[in-house]
């Protein structure tokens, strides 16, 4: 973005997404100072760029939250949809490098750029950028990436920085001596907090949603909506609170027996589950 006149012998432009100023006049012309002149604070073309610079915030958290949306529920992205997004910077840093998959359900590939016929840029396994037009791609969630371990490695090599976290998100694989009709897992139950609220706060911040007495995540895993819970205690108590147990819901609400949920759902949840477990307070001598 250009510098814009700001009154007598200032220009102002957005800096690394704060309002600069710098003189036009005298010894200092051109040069960006290090802070805002006080002529400058309430000036309309001051105000019009940090209204500017906090629509580009959210617009820039909107395009992260959308392409982990996508991730998470591994669903079909239109490639001509990325092409028309990919000049947008916001939108690049949220979706460059992350791992692709098109119509080879085995061939994966980081995605490096997007041109407006349509074409993706992907750098394969081999380390070779190749060119992509499949109608739709996914980019899938990391328990369903085939040899995850290479993947990650093969990612350092590159020096791969993802503006959305997938090959280095937290994955849980369910275990397979699940018993039959259980429905609830324990592994993260137990976390003390000293009230509700602060276990509330702490759900809340990490993106999930408090209803009621649960705090929830819903994943599209496997072509159905599956909304994992943990218990986090009644709404308005005020007294220390620990974390409960584990499950997994329908859309019609209806409690799965954990050899019912996906991989992905199963994830997830103990994603959510292991997050906000480590909050906790911790007794002095103790091991965490």
């Amino acid at each position: 973005m250009g510098w814009l006149s700001a009154g007598d012998g200032y220009e102002v432009a957005l800096v690394e997404g704060r309002v600069a100023a710098r003189a036009t006049s005298g010894r200092a012309a051109g040069r960006q100072l290090k802070s805002l002149p006080r002529a400058l604070k309430d000036h309309p073309e001051v105000d019009r760029l940090r209204r500017f610079a906090e629509w580009l915030d959210r617009h820039a958290t909107a395009c992260v939250a959308q392409t982990d949306a996508w991730m998470v529920s591994s669903l079909p992205v239109p490639t001509g949809l990325l092409a028309r997004v990919w000049p947008d910077e916001a939108w690049q840093r949220a979706l460059r490098d992350l791992a692709v998959v098109g119509d080879d359900p085995d061939e994966v590939g980081f995605l490096r750029g997007a041109t407006e016929s349509g074409e993706l840029r992907i750098v394969n396994l081999d380390g070779e950028t190749v060119r992509l037009s499949p109608r739709t791609v996914t980019l899938p969630h990391p328990v369903l990436l085939p040899d995850l371990d290479d993947l990650r490695e093969f990612a350092a090599e590159l020096g791969i920085v993802q503006g959305v976290e997938q090959i280095h998100r937290a994955t849980w694989r369910r275990p397979d001596d699940i018993a039959p009709k259980a429905t609830e897992v324990r592994d993260f139950a137990g976390g003390s907090f000293r009230s509700r609220f602060a276990l509330a706060a702490r759900a809340s911040s990490l993106g999930y949603r408090v209803s009621g007495g649960y705090a929830t995540a819903r994943v599209r895993d496997g072509g159905r909506t599956v909304e994992a819970s943990v218990w986090i205690g009644e709404p308005y108590w005020d007294d220390q609170v620990e974390t409960g147990a584990l499950t997994w819901q329908d859309q019609e609400g209806r409690t799965l027996a954990l050899r019912e949920v996906g991989p992905v759902a199963w994830s997830e949840g103990m994603r959510m589950a292991a997050a906000l477990y480590a909050g906790r307070e911790i007794e002095e001598g103790k091991d965490a």
